[in-house]
């Protein structure tokens, strides 16, 4: 199976990349798992409805072209699942025939209506708010939790 991340910004903080770099490093037993870092748009320090959409539209353009097989966009208004449900979201995808899945982390400000309008599911992983950085994390956690279940591995209890 084929999962592409594609994110908007970069991980700042040195715990969060190797945080990221130990499921990657997990994940590879299990997938290619390939991670596509878009620049955040440029926005003044309190933008207008306008800035603030105008940049959701460039950013929403890159991410699109960034994407391949079946799209996952984690926004607020998504689907919450276990991660049982999770895991057997990934499993129906591989086995009918949408081995490749890339999933969608937009910037600060969210993902635009056209990349939420293409995405073949919208996932939230909590009510909660999370970084963007730290919603990373958790996704490569969640992934290799699904494998875990999948497989029959120790991890998830």
């Amino acid at each position: 199976m084929q999962i592409h991340l594609i994110t908007v910004g970069k991980l700042k903080e040195k715990w969060l990349r190797e945080a990221y770099a130990e499921y990657e490093k997990r994940l590879q037993r299990y997938c290619r798992l390939t991670l596509t870092e878009l620049p955040e748009a440029r926005l003044p320090e309190v933008p207008s409805e306008a800035e603030t959409a105008a940049a959701l539209a460039q950013e929403g353009k890159a991410i699109l072209q960034a994407c391949r097989g079946r799209i996952i966009a984690l926004c607020i208004e998504g689907k919450l699942c276990s991660s049982e449900e999770f895991s057997a979201m990934l499993d129906r995808a591989a086995v009918s025939g949408d081995s490749t899945v890339s999933f969608v982390i937009g910037s600060s400000f969210g993902l635009s209506d056209e990349v939420k309008s293409r995405a073949d599911m919208k996932f939230s992983m909590s009510p909660m708010t999370f970084t963007h950085q730290i919603a990373r994390v958790l996704l490569a956690e969640q992934i290799y939790r699904a494998f875990q279940i999948s497989t029959g591995g120790k991890y998830h209890k």
